[in-house]
């Protein structure tokens, strides 16, 4: 910082002579402490130099400070006169700061002449009131609890600046005064009264002052502020209990208000809690305005609603979530009936059918049954009936008694009455069923009448009875004529035609039709007059009510229509060439018959194979018998005949009595006869014939399945499947009975010994065998017929075989005396048969009681044989 000065005060030097220098600089300035911004210091100017050049922007101004500060600055005036301010960045303090402060203020021009002069600036001190140190001086809130007992409350303090090590005493004053607090002297603030906050003020407001011994001041804000304590029980303040609203509400619609108050909180309702306490789902209440709003829909026509109208609460009011006051108040809503339901019915149209008979005064619909009005209390639940009105039911239909719904038929409605047929037969009555309570709603009634046609009149035909006639020789599907019936009754309905009796031939049941909704008449197929002159027909009508029947005449108008038939039809003759010309050939004659032609009306001629017209007919004309002549004689030698067969077609006609313009214009059949002639010549003449030609007739048969016999391959299989089951069947019967009755030999030469006059008074006994199955065989022995080891039971005496692989058995012959000891036996070296023999029967019978004598009866050791003791199997002893 020094050499800096010195290199100013030396440029200063060299700049002595252009003159540029700071007036009234050097120089001292006083300024007061705690000055505000802008307070003047110290005021000077510059001397320009020679060059008068002006002085640079920005200057002068303070380079440099000791100690160092920002509390001062230099600012313009005017021209060359400039002043030293202070800046407000610093408190310049004197009790607390530096007391002088030595600023170098510097000006430079614009050809860079400069000068550097010291203002010392002195703080002077002043006298400052006292203070109130930190947020104390912004104001101070005091809480007291509401009941709490008179004293102490605070303690303030103050400073005053000028006395740093705080001797002198300060003065404190509570503005304005209360009778219940008060300040003391040492600056302590006490309460005098016990304060209530429901009964007095919940706040008071008041100022601290604090002053020194010069008189100077200072204040701050006191706000003393009651606490409240909850020890009162909310209160209401709504006194209605009994509210009346009407049904149909809508949700979220405000039917109560509920207020109360707290005493604590006076006032202030918001801090109080409302909710119901009684269940139910019609009302909720907003917890914090205690207003009481629909939760869902009142119908007071229906659910318990309809029985009860009255909802009763309990409403809770609390001063805290939990814990807290709380108080209780019932209130009861009654839900009112209002017309909010129109009469209505079950259904809004009806149909009825009456039939057209119907007496005047008849019921014909009573609207009650079917019309009602929901709502629960009259008059909303009362309704009428307005006067009926549509087309056509003036002067036919009434309600009696008016407004009753009694819909009555006091007009005609004969079916075939022309106005009602005007009016279709169709009535519409349209009535109104509407509230007798306000707004009086109504609903539209609409009744269609309908009339039923009876039967009055019958179905009869035009005639009594008709006549046609038709050629025999009109095709199938020919009209005939036509029948028609009438029905008097409306509306009519469709006639259906038919033919119940008559109109058969032999080859057809009907040869008639009729059209069964036109009633014409046509043929099937060609009527036969030769057959049946005449058809009688039972022709029927019927439509859904009646039927009615008429006789139908047909004649059938006789035509030609029959070809003359003859007998016969085909002939062979032989005749000899030299016959007499006239004779009757062989007296061949042709006898003709025609079914509707007179026997005078045949005309024969022959056709094509009469060469040299040798053959003719006698007579030709006039009659239905004719004779074959021969009209010219043979000539073969001179070569005019050649032909040796002949074959003749004859031609019948019917047309003999016709003369010759009718005969064009006539129907005219014919029939055909044919004739086969051989000549014969003479013996000597070689003739040579020409052989009859051969007909081979050939059958071709085929076996053709057709896909509708589908049934004849499925009866058959069915057929078989059945017969197998009964030939199975059969034969498993069959074994069966010849198994029971035919039993298998167990042995042979069974022979059973008795004593000589046994068999004779020998009684037949029944002999049961009983047989121990499990029995234990204790015992071992060998048989000495055999040889073979058998086992046998001590007690019971029952033996068997040990198994032959164990077992090496000797093959004797036995002695016929052996055969009743040996039987069901065989030594293993037998045959299938003979080994089939050892059965446990077999065995049993051997050995035991279960032996026999010959006449069936048990045997005794006296009755057997001594001479199969000895050489027995050992001995059998009977259970015991």
């Amino acid at each position: 910082m020094q050499a800096a000065i010195l290199s100013l005060l030396l440029l200063g030097a060299l700049s002595e002579g252009q003159a540029l220098h700071l007036i009234h600089l050097p120089a001292t300035g006083n300024v007061a402490e705690n000055s505000p911004p802008e307070t003047s210091v110290h005021k000077f100017s510059v001397k320009l130099s020679a060059s008068l050049s002006p002085v640079m922007p920005g200057f002068p101004l303070i380079i440099n400070s000791s100690p160092l500060t920002e509390a001062f600055r230099v600012n313009w005036l005017s021209g060359t006169d400039f002043e030293v301010v202070t800046t407000g960045k610093e408190q310049l303090d004197f009790e607390t700061g530096p007391h002088i402060f030595d600023l170098q203020i510097y000006v430079k021009d614009d050809v860079g002449v400069t000068d550097l002069q010291i203002l010392t600036v002195q703080v002077t001190d002043v006298n400052e009131p006292p203070e109130f140190q930190g947020n104390l001086a912004k104001g101070l809130d005091l809480s007291i609890v509401e009941g709490a007992n008179p004293g102490f409350l605070y303690q303030f303090e103050a400073f005053d600046p000028e006395d740093t090590r705080q001797n002198i005493p300060l003065s404190y004053f509570l503005i304005p005064s209360s009778e219940n607090f008060t300040m003391s002297n040492n600056a302590t603030l006490f309460s005098t009264t016990e304060l209530d906050f429901e009964a007095g003020h919940r706040s008071y407001h008041f100022v601290v002052e604090v002053r020194d011994s010069q008189g100077l001041k200072a204040s701050t804000a006191l706000r003393i502020n009651i606490v409240n304590i909850n020890d009162e029980v909310p209160r209401f303040t709504s006194p209605r209990r009994v509210y009346r609203i009407p049904e149909e509400l809508g949700p979220g619609t405000i039917v109560a208000n509920i207020t109360a108050e707290d005493p604590d909180d006076k006032g202030f309702t918001s801090f109080l809690l409302y909710s119901i306490t009684t269940v139910n789902n019609y009302f909720m209440i907003n917890q914090l305005t205690g207003t009481i709003q629909v939760a869902r829909r009142l119908n007071r026509d229906a659910g318990e609603l309809r029985q009860n109208p009255a909802i009763s609460l309990e409403v809770l009011v609390k001063d805290r979530p939990f814990g807290g006051q709380e108080n209780r108040k019932q209130i009861t809503f009654i839900v009112e009936d209002i017309n909010d339901n129109p009469s209505t019915c079950t259904k809004f149209t009806f149909s009825i059918m009456v039939p057209e008979r119907a007496a005047k005064g008849t019921l014909l619909l009573d609207l009650n049954k079917f019309c009602f009005d929901d709502d629960s209390e009259a008059p909303n639940n009362q309704f009428n009936f307005t006067t009926p009105s549509g087309v056509g039911s003036s002067g036919r239909f009434l309600q009696d008694p008016a407004g009753s719904g009694k819909i009555v038929l006091i007009g005609d409605l004969d079916y075939e009455n022309p106005s009602n047929l005007a009016a279709g037969n169709k009535y519409t009555v349209i009535i109104q069923v509407q509230d007798v309570a306000p707004p009086y709603y109504k609903n539209n009634i609409y009744i269609y009448i309908l009339t039923s046609p009876e039967n009055e009149f019958p179905l009869v035909f035009d005639s009594p009875s008709y006549v046609f006639a038709v050629s025999e020789l009109s095709p199938a599907r020919t009209r005939i004529g036509q029948v028609h019936a009438t029905d008097k009754d409306l509306p009519q309905g469709d006639i259906v035609y038919s033919i119940s009796t008559g109109g058969a031939s032999l080859q057809y049941p009907n040869i008639f039709w009729i059209n069964p909704q036109t009633g014409e008449l046509q043929l099937v197929t060609k009527a036969d007059y030769e057959t049946s002159p005449v058809h009688i027909l039972r022709v029927q009508a019927t439509n859904s009510e009646d039927s009615s029947s008429v006789t139908v005449t047909v004649n059938i108008l006789e035509e030609n229509d029959e070809k003359p038939i003859c007998t016969p039809n085909s002939y062979f003759l032989a005749i000899p060439v030299d016959l007499k010309v006239g004779t009757n050939i062989q007296n061949f004659k042709l006898t003709c018959t025609d079914l509707d032609s007179s026997p005078r009306s045949f005309r024969y001629s022959i056709g094509p194979g009469n060469i040299n017209r040798h053959f003719t007919f006698s007579p030709n004309a006039g009659s239905n018998v004719t004779s074959l002549l021969l009209a010219t004689r043979f000539d073969y030698a001179s070569g005019l005949d050649k032909i040796w067969n002949y074959k003749l077609l004859v031609y019948i006609t019917d047309d003999n009595l016709l003369s010759g313009r009718k005969r064009a214009g006539a129907l005219v059949e014919t029939g055909t006869v044919t004739l086969s002639i051989s000549v014969i010549p003479h013996p000597t003449t070689v003739v040579t014939t020409t052989p009859r030609p051969r007909v081979t007739y050939q059958i071709l048969r085929k076996n053709v399945y057709s896909p509708s016999a589908w049934y004849v391959p499925f009866v058959i299989t069915l057929g078989s499947v059945l017969l197998l089951g009964l030939l199975v069947s059969l034969i498993v019967l069959l074994a069966k009975a010849i198994y029971r009755h035919c039993p298998r030999k167990t042995g042979k030469h069974r022979t059973f010994l008795v004593k000589k006059g046994e068999m004779k008074d020998a009684k037949r006994e029944l002999v049961v065998e009983t047989i121990q199955m499990n029995t234990v065989f204790d015992g071992e022995a060998k048989d000495p017929v055999t040889g073979a080891i058998y086992e046998f039971n001590s007690k019971s005496g029952a033996r068997r075989w040990k198994d032959p692989l164990t077992q090496m058995p000797k093959w004797k012959e036995s002695r016929p005396q052996e055969a009743v000891t040996g039987e069901g036996t065989k030594p293993p070296g037998g045959s299938d048969k003979e080994r089939d023999g050892l059965s446990s029967k077999a065995q049993a019978e051997d050995a035991g009681p279960g032996s026999r004598n010959q006449d069936g009866r048990p045997s005794t050791p006296k009755e057997r044989n001594p001479a199969l003791k000895s050489q027995a199997s050992p001995k059998l002893h009977p259970e015991k």
